[in-house]
């Protein structure tokens, strides 16, 4: 099979979201003046490391919207344990809506921002808004970030490294599937 974009690809559902896959999950969270949100974005990835930086990709609804408001946002890890209240976050509510209250999620406040994060996650990353860039199409916007803290939960840590065999992270495959990282490998670079 072969498609342009623009002249459609006759299936069901777009193959587009399966053929990147897996993605990682940003459960994205924010202050807005109309109270906390908190939105899984599969739109998302670390871009540099030093500065650390970030981005995350969707419409202007709450999460974008907020993050520009306030200039800043925090990612939160998704894990195997918090898959149905990522899902029930995802939830299209009225805006104010409080999604760590729908989704049963425990809030802690972030350290370096003015921003909720989800207590329990295995991290998170506090960060500031650096760029909100419109993209082609409607209503599509990037957000940079550059990461400002991250708060690492304790048991994830072992002989020294952030070990994500601990909690199993969760990653978005296309269409309604999800995908667990249930097998890790080390490979040494060639020199």
């Amino acid at each position: 099979m072969f498609y342009r974009p623009e002249d459609g690809h006759g299936l069901p559902h777009s193959p587009f979201y399966a053929v990147v896959s897996p993605r990682p999950i940003g459960w994205i969270s924010t202050r807005g003046q109309q109270g906390d949100n908190l939105a899984p974005y599969s739109f998302f990835n670390a871009v540099a490391a030093d500065p650390p930086q970030l981005v995350f990709a969707g419409g202007m609804k709450d999460s974008v919207a907020n993050a520009q408001a306030s200039g800043v946002f925090a990612v939160n890890i998704v894990e195997e344990a918090m898959l149905a209240a990522m899902n029930a976050s995802s939830a299209t509510l009225p805006r104010g809506a409080d999604e760590f209250a729908v989704a049963g999620v425990a809030k802690a406040e972030c350290e370096t921002i003015n921003c909720p994060r989800v207590a329990h996650a295995p991290a998170t990353l506090e960060c500031r808004v650096m760029q909100i860039i419109p993209l082609k199409g409607r209503d599509n916007f990037l957000v940079t970030g550059e990461v400002t803290a991250i708060h690492l939960r304790d048991d994830c840590i072992v002989d020294g490294m952030f070990d994500v065999t601990r909690f199993r992270p969760a990653a978005r495959l296309g269409y309604k599937d999800y995908a667990l990282v249930e097998r890790v490998f080390s490979m040494e670079r060639p020199r």
